[in-house]
């Protein structure tokens, strides 16, 4: 019997540690591993990419000043002008007649002038002597300065019938290339109501394009990435040497936003000597030269499309749980999302496994360091 109760003791003490060791075994199995990435900020380079038009530096709509009949074109459709050459002549018989007719009236102005002033020199000195009366004078005067002003409206007559004669000659005010010409000889030209052709300077070429409002909220944000950098710069996005190096300033933006399309309509300037563009001709364009301070990552697939709307990321909280954040996303940065609101620098993003997760679920978060900060933002 004295054997029996020691053996009873030892069964019940390991009756005890088995069950008492899968309880201890429990504790951590209940928090859930996670990878995590911790939130930074830093400078980061920006650079949008869109569609742009090309236009001609100066498209001049060609229209003749006066009326008259076409007697001659001097080009064909698409011929390279130079400024001041003459496009079409129209008939100037008329306007020359019609400015012999006021040279003659100028003549005439002139004599009666003369005659004029020629009387007033005689009455003056008579006028002190009383053998001329006040009225005399008055009058003697009134004429002088009435032939004056015929005079000066002879001159301008003048003027506008020399002005006719040249305007018979349509040139060019730009050089550039001419469209086709929509009148004929032989055709009755009204007057500038009415559209000859058009000149196009290609030299130099506008590239137009619209900048959606969220990017244009983030380049006022956005800082110049170089010291005295006046402007964001613009560049083309092509396949040649040629294009690939040139860029310009970003020369305009409009400081309305269009209700229509929903967009800021910017353009830039550049040199086309080349005639590499075409007014009309679509290409891409690339704007770069700021930063964003302060900008805070994360990785793409760290992003939930939240089922209520929105965007949202698993954070670990301070107590180690489990804590959903709604977040405002920018443009993409690789295959990084620019995070604009909701996160801040030393906060715990995780990164996978979101199907075992649950609000407040406590879980174990493991630094994953492998996530690269690297590269520029580029809009999705």
């Amino acid at each position: 019997m004295k054997f029996v109760l020691p053996i009873l003791l030892l069964f019940l003490v390991s009756c005890f540690n088995q069950t008492e060791q899968p309880q201890v075994a429990s504790q951590p199995s209940q928090a859930l591993p996670v990878p995590v990435v911790e939130v930074t900020s830093q400078a980061l380079p920006l650079s949008w990419e869109y569609p742009a038009q090309v236009s001609g530096y100066r498209e001049v709509e060609i229209r003749a000043r006066v009326a008259g009949i076409l007697l001659n074109r001097g080009f064909e459709p698409g011929d390279s002008v130079q400024k001041d050459q003459s496009l079409y002549r129209l008939d100037p018989e008329p306007y020359r007649v019609a400015l012999n007719t006021v040279l003659a009236e100028l003549q005439s102005a002139q004599a009666r002038l003369r005659q004029a002033s020629r009387n007033l020199k005689r009455i003056q000195p008579l006028l002190a002597s009383q053998a001329v009366s006040q009225l005399e004078f008055d009058q003697a005067t009134a004429e002088e300065e009435l032939a004056q002003a015929q005079l000066e409206l002879a001159k301008a007559r003048v003027d506008s019938a020399r002005l006719n004669v040249e305007y018979a000659q349509v040139k060019s005010p730009v050089s550039g290339f001419v469209s086709r010409s929509l009148f004929d000889e032989g055709s009755l030209v009204s007057g500038p109501s009415e559209l000859l052709t058009t000149v196009t300077q290609v030299d130099q070429v506008y590239l137009n394009f619209g900048i959606p409002q969220a990017d244009y909220d983030m380049m006022r944000s956005a800082q110049f990435k170089l010291p005295g950098q006046a402007s964001l710069l613009v560049s083309v996005v092509g396949t040649t040497p040629s294009e690939l190096s040139q860029q310009s300033a970003l020369k305009f933006q409009d400081v309305r936003v269009s209700a229509d399309t929903g967009t800021v309509d910017a353009r830039s300037l550049f040199k086309n000597q080349e005639g590499l563009y075409a007014p009309g001709q679509f290409v891409r364009v690339k704007i770069h030269g700021a930063l964003l301070p302060n900008a805070i990552l994360v990785p793409q697939r760290a992003v939930i499309q939240n089922p209520q709307g929105g965007k949202i990321v698993m954070t670990v909280a301070p107590d180690k749980t489990v804590a959903p954040r709604p977040v405002e996303v920018g443009p993409w940065q690789g295959d990084q999302w620019v995070i604009r609101n909701g996160l801040q620098a030393g906060d715990l993003v995780i990164v996978d496994g979101f199907m075992k997760l649950q609000p407040g679920m406590p879980v174990t978060p493991v630094i994953n360091k492998g996530e690269p900060a690297t590269g520029s933002a580029t809009r999705p």
